[in-house]
């Protein structure tokens, strides 16, 4: 495989950097979707994710077949990666303290940093790693409020699956480097397979709720476009082509973002809290993404 040029590596973070974007819109439009249960938002965000990549290739005249036929280990790491976390994180959620659980799952921007130095040709810099504790340091004071963190033995498997859901997203993001000749368009076969198996927990684990209003059809309608759908396809292309420490430095802003657009939509106000997270957060990743920066 041939190494690729700065413009592509540039090329391939920018893009990886609208997943970001998105996955910061994912807590506002999960609060508009009410109480629509998390398997049922899973698999209709896959389905209206898979019938994106079906509609770009019907436009354009592409045979499905091209997209689809992709090697065994590329179909077993897309659907661990999209179906297991998900389902470790709400089995996390379920089972342990939101706000512990929650932090425990922020790991997985460290740990792809980390990860990518045995990738080939990387190499893990005293910055990457300073640049993603300070985002996680940041993470933590947003989702805890300053009051530290207080795990409790009762919810070990809670602990565990939260664990479990950091090693699955860092794995599976890292580990895509192998396939990087697998287009993302194969995200859309991804997305069905794991669409039918949110399906499958659904039905098996909870009871159906219908969007109530053209609002909440539209928050459904958006996950799928957006945070929970068409932002796997960015990151895919991401983490594939693109600066892999950058996009998992980087990572660490989307609660930062997530909490912004809360602040700037919902009740809540700015604080000196909020304000601590943002240099710790943004300070980070451009410590992080130092060597990276400098190529622009």
């Amino acid at each position: 495989m041939s190494t690729p040029s700065s413009k592509e590596v540039l090329r391939g973070t920018l893009i990886g950097s609208v997943a970001l974007v998105m996955w910061a819109s994912l807590a506002i439009f999960t609060v508009v979707t009410g109480d629509i249960p998390p398997f049922q938002l899973v698999a209709s965000s896959f389905a209206i994710a898979f019938l994106m990549g079906l509609s770009k290739w019907l436009v354009k005249g592409e045979n499905p077949i091209t997209f689809l036929r992709q090697p065994l280990g590329a179909w077993a790491l897309g659907i661990t990666g999209l179906f297991g976390y998900h389902f470790l994180l709400f089995f996390a959620l379920k089972n342990a303290p939101a706000v512990e659980a929650n932090l425990i799952n922020y790991l997985w921007p460290l740990l792809i940093v980390l990860f990518s130095a045995f990738l080939p040709g990387e190499k893990l810099r005293w910055y990457h790693v300073a640049g993603t504790l300070s985002g996680l340091a940041g993470t933590l004071l947003l989702i805890t409020g300053g009051d530290g963190l207080d795990l409790e033995s009762e919810y070990f498997l809670g602990y565990m699956a939260a664990v479990g859901c950091g090693l699955t997203w860092s794995s599976y993001s890292v580990l895509n480097r192998r396939y990087a000749q697998v287009p993302s368009d194969a995200v859309a076969g991804f997305c069905l397979a794991a669409g039918l198996l949110a399906l499958a927990c659904h039905l098996s684990f909870e009871q159906t709720v219908w969007p109530q209003g053209g609002l909440q059809w539209l928050a459904v309608i958006a996950l799928g476009v957006g945070p929970a759908g068409g932002a796997f396809f960015f990151w895919d292309y991401g983490v594939k082509h693109g600066n892999i420490r950058v996009l998992g430095a980087g990572s660490y802003t989307i609660p930062l973002t997530s909490t912004l657009l809360l602040v700037m939509l919902g009740p809540d106000q700015m604080t000196w809290l909020i304000a601590a997270a943002c240099v710790l957060i943004l300070g980070g990743a451009l410590l992080a993404s130092k060597e990276f920066l400098k190529q622009l």
